[in-house]
């Protein structure tokens, strides 16, 4: 009597990467958060807005389908911290500022790390520090695309920067993970793992 065997999951994995890839999976994400004690005391049911324009300074990009994407996102892992979006034209306490930023480079040229700091009238929480991402590709330079998300919280009434994180990652150009939804998603939920996260402290997201 013959005896029929399946395949594991992972050598079917295999078998397809060796066909074109079936991973769709984002390498780890590098996170840093900055806050104000003020975050704490946000209960659920605060109301936040979304800004139309992107947040300033590097990373800032005009709103676009891709930027769509990320605001998407970072809406969606708002609502899962108990925030509530407000209604168009309705006010809240909250003000959000959503900006990415994508370079397009050989993984030998990455560029150099970026630094992380809450703005505001309150000054900065993190002027100095870095954000970079080191990749052992094998194989010589591949294109590649470094990926950053930046969002900042704001008091709306006063402008104070309350809550602002960066979570940037690299992927090759040509990976499904570069594709603007899987991206956005991916790095927004690492942005707000552990929301609010520690203050000033770089973690790394699988």
């Amino acid at each position: 009597m013959g005896m029929t065997r399946h395949p594991s999951a992972a050598l079917l994995c295999a078998a397809a990467l060796a066909l074109g890839g079936c991973a769709t999976a984002v390498p780890p994400v590098e996170v840093t958060r900055f806050h104000t004690n003020a975050v704490a005391g946000w209960a659920p049911g605060t109301r936040y807005a979304i800004a139309t324009a992107p947040l300033d300074g590097p990373g800032a990009a005009m709103p676009s389908l891709e930027w769509n994407s990320y605001r998407t996102a970072v809406d969606q892992q708002l609502q899962r911290q108990g925030l509530v979006a407000a209604g168009s034209g309705d006010r809240a306490p909250l003000l959000v500022r959503i900006s990415f930023d994508r370079s397009e480079q050989l993984a030998e040229g990455r560029r150099s790390p970026v630094s992380v700091g809450v703005g505001g009238s309150t000054g900065s929480y993190g002027s100095g520090v870095g954000l970079g991402i080191g990749i052992n590709l094998g194989g010589g330079p591949k294109r590649m695309v470094d990926l950053q998300l930046s969002v900042r919280i704001d008091d709306a009434a006063s402008g104070q920067a309350l809550w602002e994180g960066r979570a940037l990652t690299a992927v090759p150009v040509k990976a499904p993970a570069n594709q603007p939804s899987l991206a956005a998603a991916k790095l927004a939920e690492a942005l707000f793992k552990d929301f609010p996260g520690e203050s000033g402290r770089t973690i790394s997201v699988p």
